[in-house]
C-alpha cells in the first residue's frame, strides 16, 4: 500500500508537471510555427539543457523589448535526441504576437517534442492510474 501511495504521489506529480511546465510551451509553439521569425533584439537571459541518456530537458528565460513593452517568457522543452555537446539557439517570435517568444531549437524539434510529450504523458498517466488502483485494492 505504501508503494502505491508513493507511486501515486510521484507519477501524479510528474504528470502535473508535464501539464503545467511543458505542454503550454508546446501549444504556443504550434500556434506560431508558421509565422515565427528571428527576433533581433530578443535575448536568452538564462538557459540550460540537461541530458538523461537521450532525453534532453531545456529551460530558458527569453526577453525582448518591443514597441509595445518588455516581454519575458520562461520556456521548457523536453525532447529525445542523440546529440552530444551544447545547443545554440536563436530567439524567435511571431511579429504580430511578440509575447509568444520561442527559439529555433523549439521549432526545429516541434514534432519530436510532441511525440515525446505524448509518450511520456501516456506512460505517466498509466503509472498514476496503476498506482491509484493498487492503493484502492489495498
Amino acid at each position: 500500500m505504501l508503494k502505491s501511495l508513493l507511486g501515486l504521489l510521484m507519477f501524479g506529480g510528474l504528470t502535473i508537471a508535464l501539464g503545467v511546465y511543458t505542454l503550454p510551451n508546446l501549444v504556443s509553439d504550434w500556434q506560431v510555427r508558421g509565422s515565427a521569425m528571428p527576433y533581433a533584439d530578443a535575448r536568452v537571459t538564462q538557459g540550460s539543457c540537461s541530458s538523461k541518456v537521450f532525453v534532453h530537458i531545456c529551460n530558458a528565460t527569453l526577453s525582448v523589448q518591443s514597441k509595445s513593452g518588455r516581454y519575458t517568457r520562461e520556456v521548457n522543452y523536453v525532447f529525445a535526441d542523440f546529440h552530444t555537446g551544447a545547443y545554440t539557439v536563436a530567439v524567435m517570435a511571431d511579429p504580430a504576437r511578440p509575447e509568444m517568444l520561442t527559439t529555433d531549437l523549439a521549432l526545429d524539434t516541434l514534432w519530436n517534442r510532441t511525440v515525446t510529450a505524448a509518450v511520456a504523458g501516456l506512460l505517466l498517466v498509466g503509472l498514476t492510474l496503476g498506482s491509484l488502483l493498487g492503493l484502492l485494492r489495498g
